[in-house]
């Protein structure tokens, strides 16, 4: 079974002739998403050549596991049975076809320069952008002022429910973080990029340093029938009362972090910060430093 997303890249590809470079096809893929697309089907963040989709590549991984994608590692490359499952409607065939017509021309580093011109924010991670717009001084103008302005050093609180790894690591680099740090007990989770291999290797790539204080978590049954506000402040009043006192030592290392210069996002799993525990490690954050940080929630 695809995913509608997984359907839409099958069929880019093929609209493409069926076989294209890794860093060709993921700057079409980015194009196609940000300038066609109404509702994109993949999301991107600025990484080391411009717009890079983590979830694109995690796509790639199991359609070549499901045979639809040849295993190749330079190349995109559909084989017969992706070819026939590369199916979306006729509005949709319609718009890649004219895609791939307006863009056949573009390889390389003009397709790389290009993405770059109509989208400067996916270009300030870019280890690239000096060669690729060398002779283009208001597209590397237009880059640096795309940048997001460096965080002021505190603390803020981001949840990943509900959110894409992309879209979530684009807060954290707007906002200016440069330590992630994870306040859950077990950091695993079902939704892709979200396990602490893939997330601290995500948020390294980015620039942002990925911390784990499994201390700082709540155990798991003890979450377990949670269905009304009053039962999450139940839980939290424990946690305040019982837990957090006991864990002087982890939060003095955030607290050092921040005196440090370093702007710190906690992070667990739920959107809403008062139905997660991390809202309450920022309330004695705040009590530690005599008030002086008021931790934002993303």
């Amino acid at each position: 079974m695809l995913f509608d997303r997984q359907k839409r890249l099958l069929a880019l590809l093929k609209a493409h002739g069926g076989e294209v470079n890794n860093l060709d096809f993921q700057k079409l893929l980015f194009l196609y998403c940000k300038n066609v697309e109404r509702v994109p089907s993949y999301e991107f963040v600025p990484y080391k050549f411009g717009g890079f989709s983590f979830t694109s590549y995690a796509d790639k991984r199991r359609l070549t596991e499901n045979g639809l994608l040849s295993d190749t590692e330079r190349t995109w490359k559909l084989t017969s049975a992706g070819k026939a499952a590369a199916k979306v409607n006729s509005t949709i065939q319609t718009e890649m076809c004219l895609f791939a017509k307006q863009h056949a021309h573009l390889r390389g580093d003009a397709l790389i320069a290009a993405a770059y011109r109509q989208h400067p924010y996916y270009a300030i991670q870019s280890e690239i952008i000096r060669r690729i717009l060398k002779r283009d001084a208001p597209a590397l103008e237009a880059v640096e002022a795309a940048r997001p302005s460096p965080g002021v050093a505190g603390i803020c609180t981001i949840g990943y429910e509900g959110r894409s790894l992309e879209g979530y690591l684009n807060l954290l680099l707007t906002d200016g973080g440069t330590v992630l740090c994870d306040v859950r007990r077990n950091p695993l989770s079902r939704k892709y990029g979200f396990s602490k291999r893939t997330l601290s290797s995500s948020c390294e790539g980015l620039g942002i340093r990925y911390e784990h204080l499994p201390e700082l978590g709540i155990d798991g049954e003890r979450r377990r029938d949670l269905h009304t506000q009053t039962d999450y402040d139940a839980l939290f009043l424990d946690y305040k009362r019982d837990d957090l006192p006991k864990q002087r030592n982890a939060l003095d290392r955030i607290v050092d972090w921040v005196k440090d210069g370093e702007r710190v996002a906690l992070t667990c799993y739920e959107i809403e910060p008062r139905q997660c525990h991390r809202h309450c490690v920022a309330e004695a954050l705040e009590r530690a430093a005599g008030n002086d940080w008021r931790a934002e929630h993303l």
